[in-house]
């Protein structure tokens, strides 16, 4: 009888890392496009889903020709085994030994062979995996895909949608497969300590900081756009928020790579925060004399989210509750008060992302080393007697270790300084060739210039088309014969 699969392939696991990555793909398509959709005034509806779905789209082609073994690959400087690795596999585990450039970006190559879909999965620092290498890639895609598209949410209304394509994905390229492989795949952060659960540096401040750059760098939206910036579809905008909510439980808890206790803890982690961190922004807005808002309660939700991100496997309930607290008061007065100042004003970043993503994601980073606890293990190991020993573990200041915050810091300031320099130069290069700004004429119109059509269709006349919809096109009489 033959087996259904290898004996390393373990039913579980492979399950629960199908779903997670399924549950963070549903955060972007349709969870983002909808939330962005909705609001969005009426006449960028549809450029703004429009430009999800192709951001979507265009980083999984990136993602499996080269993408994935650049952010999780074998290095460019060759791998090696150590007994000093520091990695949460332990003594022996591979890592990469040699300086910092030696550990920056992995080997490029396709990931489509049969081998890469029915092998067995293994990051380097951690090891082999017990699900197929393809889980792994997919799971892996889903986080590269979401980013550029939460820094989108900066140039909403305004940015060409020829020109965002391939500045995307240069971008994946230079930026986020350089910020995964330092973190995630072996590389100098991770040799080092710094931890990342879910992408709070990754994701969110590389997003937060690569959004705030493009905005500055194309320019703010038509005057009357900002001045008159509504939600179209407040509903839209819930429901988005709710699958955002709801994906993340995919987003950090498939995060231990396995199907046990931590990501369970991670997702009640998770809820937790965000919980907490809506309510105190629900808070600052009573004690701050203001009426607390759908749009301004989703702002808050998504800071929970963003900060426990870097954080969720780390650290214990009561360190989760704190981070929903500093994280969602810290944000809350950087979107409502340092937003104010010359310099931040002058960037007409069209979603706040600079604040929901880049500055949680940095606080949520910053608070992992003060909150991790060692008692949180990503797994165990056994030594075929009964006795298990924690793995994975990561511990904070509150628990009398310094070096974590210290490492934190510093990689923060890798992936500001990295994403901010690199996203600015492409955006100037992708400039030369095509425009980064939409034609005013297009910006005054909206979606019917740029697709054609807009999002809720009626026989009102509309500025493009007088007569209400588009005129049917003419029919060409057929060629004579006489």
């Amino acid at each position: 009888m033959p087996f259904e699969a290898p004996s390393w392939l373990n039913a579980g696991d492979t399950s629960w890392q199908i779903t997670a990555a399924t549950l963070v793909g549903l955060m972007s398509v349709p969870g983002l496009a909808v939330l962005y959709g909705g609001v969005m005034q009426k006449r960028w509806s549809i450029n703004s889903m429009m430009l999800t779905f192709a951001t979507f789209s265009i980083v999984l082609v990136v993602w499996v020709l080269w993408g994935f073994k650049m952010g999780f690959g074998t290095p460019v400087g060759g791998l090696a085994h150590t007994k000093d690795c520091v990695s949460a596999g332990g003594a022996g585990t591979p890592c990469y030994t040699g300086g910092f450039f030696s550990n920056f970006l992995g080997q490029p190559g396709p990931v489509l062979s049969h081998k890469e879909l029915q092998g067995q999965g293994v990051i380097p620092l951690l090891g082999t995996q017990s699900f197929p290498k393809s889980a792994l890639i997919y799971f892996q895609f889903v986080f590269a895909a979401i980013t550029p598209i939460l820094a989108l949410g900066s140039v909403l209304g305004r940015v060409n949608f020829k020109a965002w394509l391939p500045f995307c994905a240069l971008w994946i390229t230079c930026v986020y497969c350089v910020d995964a492989f330092l973190i995630w795949g072996g590389g100098f952060f991770s040799h080092h300590g710094a931890v990342d659960f879910s992408g709070g540096y990754v994701i969110h401040l590389s997003a937060g900081v690569a959004g705030f750059v493009a905005a500055a760098v194309i320019g703010p939206r038509l005057q009357r756009d900002r001045e008159i910036d509504a939600p179209n579809n407040v509903a839209m905008v819930a429901v988005g928020a709710g699958l955002l909510w709801l994906g993340w439980n995919g987003f950090n808890g498939g995060d231990p790579y396995a199907s046990n206790m931590s990501a369970a803890g991670a997702v009640l982690n998770t809820n937790l925060c965000t919980a907490v961190a809506l309510l105190v922004w629900i808070a600052w807005d009573y004690l701050t004399r203001r009426k607390p808002s759908l749009i301004g309660t989703v702002n808050g939700m998504i800071v929970g989210l963003v900060c426990i991100t870097p954080a969720a496997g780390y650290v214990n309930g009561w360190g989760a509750a704190a981070i929903g607290v500093i994280g969602s008061t810290v944000v809350y007065f950087a979107l409502n008060y340092l937003s104010r100042t010359s310099l931040l004003r002058r960037v007409d970043d069209t979603l706040g992302v600079v604040y929901t993503h880049g500055f949680a994601g940095l606080t949520g980073g910053l608070l992992v080393g003060i909150f991790a606890d060692p008692n949180m293990a990503l797994s165990f190991t056994g030594d075929g007697k009964g006795h298990l020993t924690a793995a994975g573990t990561a511990t904070g200041a509150v628990h009398g270790n310094w070096t974590l915050l210290k490492w934190q810091f510093f990689t923060a300031l890798f992936v500001i300084v990295w994403t901010g320099v690199i996203t600015f130069i492409l955006l100037k290069v992708v400039n030369i060739f095509i425009p980064l700004r939409m034609k005013k004429e297009n910006m005054e119109i909206g979606d019917v210039a740029e697709h054609g059509h807009e999002v809720y269709p009626s026989d009102v006349p509309s500025l493009a088309f007088p007569s209400g919809t588009p005129e049917p096109a003419a029919v060409p009489a057929a060629p004579s014969t006489v």
